[in-house]
């Protein structure tokens, strides 16, 4: 047996507003994309954005609904739609940010599992890796260079 180790490196901002200008413009649309969550159960709203290689930015919310296992995600959601709308751009960055009237949330929310697939997936398919800048309602940013940093064995179309 040989023990091996995963090592993720990522940038960590006190604040948006050391961020430099592209990326404060993104989180700030998704932190207006909360408004656009529908989240009646968790209450806990989702906004998410992205910067396209074309200078195109795109925001998208969570979409819940009774069954929870069919919700959408925010970041499912906006790459979904850049997919269908803008087929050809690559993504540069994505910015996630996350509202829960029941309590503050202080420090990032990282994106589910399915997400970090579909990051990576999105990164698989345009050839080009993307930013993930995260922020709860306050508090750091992370900044993260690439899908893989958050996850590091993900599953590609390479063992199909």
């Amino acid at each position: 047996m040989k023990k091996h180790t995963l090592h993720t490196e990522f940038l960590a901002y006190t604040s948006a507003d050391e961020l430099p200008a592209a990326d404060r413009a993104l989180l700030a649309l998704a932190r207006q994309s909360l408004q656009n969550s529908y989240s009646p159960y968790s209450n806990f709203q989702v906004g998410a954005a992205v910067l396209l290689a074309n200078g195109e930015m795109l925001g998208g919310a969570n979409y819940e609904n009774a069954s929870y296992p069919m919700c959408i995600c925010a970041e499912q959601s906006v790459l979904a739609a850049t997919a269908s709308r803008f087929p050809k751009e690559s993504v540069v960055a994505i910015a996630v940010t996350v509202h829960n009237p029941n309590r503050p949330v202080a420090q990032p929310a990282a994106p589910c599992g399915a997400c970090r697939q579909v990051i990576c997936e999105t990164e698989q398919k345009n050839k080009k890796t993307m930013r993930i800048i995260l922020q709860g309602e306050t508090g750091p940013v992370y900044v993260f260079e690439k899908g893989g940093d958050l996850l590091p064995l993900s599953f590609g179309g390479e063992y199909l």
